[in-house]
C-alpha cells in the first residue's frame, strides 16, 4: 500500500501533483513502485486525494509497462493525518501488507528484510534507521523513534528520547485498521498515533534496516540529496 493523498506543498515549486514530480526523469511514485517490484512485490494499493484523478490516470498508464496490478483507493479527507490515508484501505488489506510512502525512496533490501520478517497476531514491524548520529534525513523533520528489545516504546516528530528514526515503511496486518480506529477516538488521525496505540498493546515491533539507504523525499533539500543518491546508484 503507498499513501499518495497529500498537497506536498514543499516541493509545489517542482510541481503541482508530488507523486508525480519528476525526479532524474521518473516520477517518485514510479520510483516507489519499481523499488518494491525489484523487491518482490506485483500488487499496489494506491491511496489518492490531493489532485487524485490526474495521478489515477498517471498510474493506470504506467502499471501494464511494468507489469504490476494497482487498485485505487480515494480519500476525500486527504487534508487530514495520514492515518486516514490507510485507514481508508481497509476493505483492500485484508491480509499482511507493506505499507509505504509515496515520496520514500528506499533500498529494496528494506522491502525484502520485511517480507521475510515473521508475521504475529495484530503485530505492526516498523523498519527502523538506528543511525541516528548521522542521518541522511533531516533530524529535525523526521519521526523518531524510541525502542526496546524489538519493540516501539514510543514514536513521534518531537519526543526527547529516541534512539532510531522511522523509515516510513512498515509490514502491517489489518490490526493496523484497529489501532488507527483507537488512535482516531483519541483524536489522532496520524499512523505514529496508531504505532503508539499498538506498543501500548506490545504489538508495535521494529526491524533494524542496518546500513540500507532511504531519504524522505519531501523539501527541495531532501530532493537534492535523493538526486545525488540516485546518480551514484545508491537508491
Amino acid at each position: 500500500m503507498i499513501v499518495a493523498a497529500g498537497q506536498g506543498t514543499r516541493l509545489r515549486d517542482k510541481g503541482l501533483s508530488k507523486p508525480l514530480i519528476p525526479i532524474k526523469g521518473s516520477p517518485l511514485i514510479e520510483r516507489v513502485i519499481r523499488g518494491a517490484h525489484s523487491a518482490g512485490v506485483d500488487e499496489f494499493v494506491v491511496v489518492s486525494g490531493y489532485r487524485g484523478q490526474e495521478l489515477r490516470a498517471a498510474l493506470d498508464a504506467f502499471a501494464p509497462t511494468l507489469g504490476v496490478t494497482v487498485t485505487h483507493v480515494v480519500n476525500d479527507e486527504w487534508d487530514r493525518a495520514n492515518g486516514i490515508s490507510v485507514h481508508k484501505a481497509r476493505a483492500q488489506l485484508t491480509e499482511p501488507f507493506l505499507l509505504t510512502m509515496c515520496d520514500h525512496l528506499v533500498d529494496p533490501g528494506i522491502f525484502r528484510a520485511l517480507m521475510a520478517a515473521p508475521v504475529g497476531t495484530d503485530t505492526v514491524t516498523l523498519a527502523v534507521d538506528f543511525n541516528i548520529d548521522r542521518p541522511l534525513n533531516d533530524p529535525e523533520d523526521v519521526t523518531r523513534v524510541k525502542c526496546v528489545d524489538g519493540r516501539i516504546e514510543n514514536i513521534g516528530k518531537v519526543i526527547r528520547d529516541f534512539n532510531a528514526f522511522d523509515t516510513g515503511v512498515f509490514l502491517c496486518t489489518p490490526g493496523m485498521f484497529t489501532a488507527l480506529e483507537a488512535s482516531q477516538a483519541k483524536g489522532d488521525d496520524s499512523i505514529s498515533g496508531a504505532m503508539n496505540v499498538l506498543a501500548g498493546w506490545k504489538k508495535a515491533l521494529v526491524l533494524d534496516i542496518g546500513e540500507r539507504i532511504w531519504i524522505d523525499v519531501d523539501d527541495p533539500a531532501a530532493f537534492a540529496k535523493a538526486e545525488t543518491l540516485l546518480d551514484a546508484g545508491q537508491l
